[in-house]
């Protein structure tokens, strides 16, 4: 470029385009050969061409002045302005503003004539102003892009993180689904199937009711899980289709007295119309009680679930064993407790301490308690309380309520292990 506007300018010069004071064209050359040094620095130094245009033009004025040098200086204002800092090119709008009313003026004065005022005055703003105005529009649209595309990421960005934060939600559902459907069914599997076989002395009949109940349990296990298979094939999300309600805790407790649990259900109150998530928490929150109860307990509970006008409140209490059974688990099943609470704005605690209600014996019981609210209210995220370190305890989204009758336990880090 600075190549090809040189030869228009030798072009020009040899053509007479600058104004003639007795002297030849070849001093007008250096003037000429400065402004296209300038254009071959436009990007990687605009400073530095501002200053050797300026230079050229000077000496052009004083020299000529040629059209050629006067054409391509309107250009190292114009790279100036667009790739030099902010502030130059604020400050060449203010000096070139004046400069152009100035010349005006100048020439108005020496010729004397108003229309040489004018006319020099808007030739001096071609030459001045213009360059310097438009390289201020398009440095303003070239910020402008750059912003855009700028947001652009950013709204991509957040986009991906929304879809991240649904993939693992989604994810973190169906865990939670999968972990409170198998659990249940298959861990009185594998305890009826254990008792069977360190039994030596079961006669036929006992042993033909172990069985039916080991594929009771196996055939409603695989009955959830097509449920949740044809959930996740859905396209809507609704979390209410598996069916499950908290008033199907009779049938909940009796298939538990199936597989050997001594379980004594109290339920008071007038059941209220829950929604179909308040039914569906209350329901898997009493399935995860009792698997752990037959996992981890004696084989006995006490369920009782109170009907309140605002609440429904429901306890599981069983004895601990006294010896682990040894059956395998994802240390999971209180925090799905904790969250299926939370997510409908209800309340949960769980923990160990005292001595047993249940048998009366000293050792300690197991008492888990859920508080949902009749409406499901939209789930906060709770603030983590230091002092506990329980990772169940930051699920409970309000503070217990109507809890005096029952008791207050808080999970504590010893407890969870």
């Amino acid at each position: 470029m600075a190549a090809g506007v040189f030869a228009g300018g030798l072009i020009l010069l040899a053509g007479g385009a600058y104004t003639h004071r007795g002297q030849p064209a070849s001093p007008l050359v250096l003037p000429l050969a400065v402004t296209c040094l300038g254009v071959l620095l436009r990007r990687r130094a605009p400073v530095v061409t501002l200053v050797l245009g300026v230079i050229a033009i000077i000496g052009d004025v004083c020299l000529g002045p040629s059209l050629g040098t006067v054409l391509i200086f309107t250009d190292n204002i114009y790279a100036a302005a667009l790739y030099g800092p902010r502030r130059l090119a604020t400050w060449l709008l203010g000096v070139t503003s004046v400069l152009t009313v100035v010349i005006g003026a100048i020439v108005g004065i020496l010729a004397k004539n108003w229309s040489a005022l004018a006319i020099g005055g808007v030739q001096a703003g071609l030459v001045l102003t213009t360059p310097t105005v438009t390289a201020l529009i398009i440095r303003q649209h070239r910020d402008q892009a750059i912003a855009e595309r700028a947001r652009a990421d950013q709204v991509a960005r957040l986009a991906e993180l929304d879809r991240q934060a649904a993939v693992t939600g989604e994810r973190t559902r169906m865990a939670r689904e999968l972990h409170d459907m198998i659990a249940n069914h298959f861990s009185a599997v594998a305890i009826q199937s254990a008792a069977v076989i360190a039994r030596d002395d079961l006669d036929p009949q006992a042993i033909r009711r172990v069985l039916e109940s080991i594929r009771e349990n196996s055939v409603l296990g695989m009955a959830e899980m097509r449920t949740m298979i044809g959930l996740l094939r859905a396209e809507d999300d609704d979390s209410g289709s598996t069916g499950h309600r908290l008033k199907d805790a009779t049938d909940l407790v009796e298939r538990s007295r199936r597989a050997g649990m001594v379980i004594d259900l109290s339920i008071s109150g007038v059941p209220p119309d829950l929604s179909a998530s308040i039914e569906l928490a209350g329901y898997r929150i009493l399935q995860e009680a009792l698997t752990n109860a037959l996992k981890h307990g004696s084989g006995q509970a006490i369920v009782t679930i109170f009907y309140g006008r605002d609440e429904v409140v429901l306890t599981v209490e069983n004895p601990l064993a006294d010896k682990p059974t040894g059956l395998p688990g994802s240390g999971t099943g209180l925090i799905g407790m904790a969250e299926r609470a939370a997510l409908v704005g209800g309340t949960f605690t769980a923990g160990s301490g005292t001595p047993s209600a249940v048998t009366g014996a000293a050792a300690p019981d197991w008492r888990v308690v859920a508080a949902l609210p009749v409406e499901a209210t939209p789930y906060a995220e709770p603030a983590a309380d230091a002092s506990t370190g329980s990772r169940a305890e930051l699920y409970t989204s309000t503070p217990a309520r109507s809890m005096a009758p029952y008791g207050t336990w808080r999970l504590t880090t010893e407890d969870s292990k």
